[in-house]
């Protein structure tokens, strides 16, 4: 398992069957009624979590598609699964239900991956500007001043919980990120007090675990004023609170001490990012969702069928659309077949791990990656051997080892993305140069999988963006001809807002190239 912040834990590989949650409920024999079986369906609150379970996973093509059904499916395994089997209530044939639960504990998801998932929320919510009550209540709003924008439309509503919202809050809390704490948790605290009294057995949380929260959240924030009312609030529902009736006495005293506290309303700064100086033109491009309304007013690009000279695509010559000149990007449609495509995941998913970049001499987890990948030689089935006599012929390159890197196939989960990055060494310590054949020269991006919004490939500094295109695959040239890296290569992988991406990356290097593009004296060449 890599860290916390994995969005597509390998665990849940398992569970992609959407009946899951219903199939691994322990199967319980009802005294009252021989010869029948139930899953937890006769304990108290065991109907009401199973017949959820089943409403939420009719359709098979949703719950890794939608991050909300995805978030919410970890948290049943994870966390409601675990309350309902250890509650007071479950008394009938507990132990068989315990013993059940026992069974499929260690494959479940661990807390790291709910928080994952958690962060996940709030990665999309920044990136894609939405709006939390419309998550809640399942839509995927852009909210701008007073414009609301739909970014997508799922076919089927997924509401979220109030403990749904309260785990996702609690996540930011206990980060100390207040900026996303609070919003989650204060519609939580709406939720709660809209069924107040209808306990539900699933639910680790409460509306006084939420407006405890909220308050102190706010306190943080500077906002006392809305602290102490809050807090005011908690001990009408729990006037014995002994903490809460000081955190109340401390809130009207510093109120007293300072008037102008009570109206003055806190500004929640969001946290800082200081690797990505790039945020705003990054965060703009991928709300774009790869939509380019002036492409296709520019004479100079254009689209053919590419043959690049070789009788390998004479018979069949690519689509080829070039998509920039400066720098050169071009995408080649219908590059892969559906069967090569799933054929490259079915490869690849064994071997899957939490991706890594390179830092000075070293290979790092970071949050700015989040991702899963593993690479795949041409020795691992006859039809990577066909697929690298197919990239040659296009690009015109040696795509043979140790002039090219082994095929990298990357999966994108709950809001996986790459933030803006360099696919070339920009220092003379990457481990790049360990294969002792230069520097990458060129990406060849093969997208094995189409996403239902999000997830576009965005070059930052040549400010444009485009969106997956399943089966095709994109190509730029990562340096000049002198060799010089390209700063407008300088590129993201926006968040997967929904759907599950797929991509296989062939690294091409400048050794074995000499010939197949020769270099230039000029730096601007």
């Amino acid at each position: 398992m890599g860290s916390h912040e994995d969005p597509t834990p390998w665990r849940l590989l398992q569970f992609q069957n959407p009946r899951v949650a219903a199939h691994t409920l322990p199967c319980l024999w009802d005294p009252r009624h021989p010869g029948t079986c139930q899953a937890a369906g006769f304990l108290p609150g065991g109907p009401r979590f199973y017949e959820k379970v089943l409403s939420l996973h009719e359709d098979s093509t949703t719950p890794v598609a939608n991050p909300l059904l995805a978030f919410t499916l970890i948290k049943r395994l994870q966390s409601d699964w675990r309350n309902v089997v250890h509650s007071l209530e479950a008394s009938e044939n507990i132990r068989a239900l315990k013993d059940g639960f026992e069974k499929v504990e260690g494959d479940l998801p661990a807390f790291e991956d709910l928080e994952g998932a958690a962060r996940a929320l709030m990665r999309l919510q920044d990136v894609y500007m939405l709006n939390v009550k419309g998550l809640a209540r399942g839509v995927f709003q852009r909210v701008t001043g007073s414009t609301v924008t739909d970014l997508y439309s799922p076919r089927r509503l997924f509401s979220l919980t109030a403990d749904d919202c309260f785990q996702v809050g609690k996540v930011a809390y206990d980060m100390g990120d207040y900026y996303h704490a609070i919003p989650w948790l204060e519609e939580a605290v709406s939720l709660f007090r809209g069924s107040y009294g209808e306990w539900k057995t699933e639910d680790e949380a409460s509306l006084e675990d939420a407006l405890d929260h909220l308050a102190f959240a706010y306190f943080q924030a500077g906002n006392v004023s809305c602290a102490l009312s809050l807090s005011q609030e908690f001990l009408l529902y729990s006037p014995d609170n002994k903490r809460m009736a000081r955190n109340v006495l401390k809130y009207e005293r510093l109120l007293a001490e300072s008037p102008g506290q009570a109206v003055t309303e806190a500004v929640i700064q969001r946290p800082n990012v200081p690797h990505l100086q790039t945020r705003d033109t990054y965060e703009g491009l991928c709300q774009t969702l790869g939509s380019q309304p002036t492409h296709y007013q520019i004479p100079s690009l254009y689209c053919s069928y590419e043959t690049n000279s070789s009788p390998y695509l004479l018979l069949q010559p690519i689509r080829k659309e070039v998509i920039h000149l400066e720098p050169y990007v071009a995408l080649y449609h219908d590059f892969v077949s559906d069967s090569e495509a799933h054929k490259i995941r079915e490869l690849a998913e064994p071997w899957l791990q939490r991706s890594v970049v390179a830092s000075g001499e070293q290979q790092l987890q970071v949050e700015y990656r989040i991702s899963k990948s593993a690479w795949l030689k041409d020795t691992v089935d006859p039809m990577l051997v066909t697929l690298d006599h197919r990239i040659a012929a296009l690009t015109g390159l040696d795509v043979q080892p140790p002039y090219a890197e082994y095929l990298q196939v990357v999966n994108y989960g709950i809001g996986g993305h790459y933030e803006p990055h360099f696919d070339h060494a920009t220092s003379p310590s990457s481990p790049l140069y360990r294969m002792k054949s230069g520097n990458r020269v060129a990406t060849f991006m093969i997208y094995l999988s189409s996403v239902e919004a999000g997830g576009a490939t965005a070059f930052i500094y040549a400010n444009f963006s485009v969106p997956v295109v399943k089966n095709a695959a994109l190509f730029w040239w990562n340096l000049h001809r002198s060799g010089e890296g390209d700063g407008d290569t300088l590129h993201a992988g926006c968040p997967v807002l929904v759907g599950d991406k797929w991509v296989a990356n062939k690294w091409i290097h400048e050794y074995g190239q000499e010939f197949r593009r020769p270099c230039s004296s000029s730096p601007e060449d």
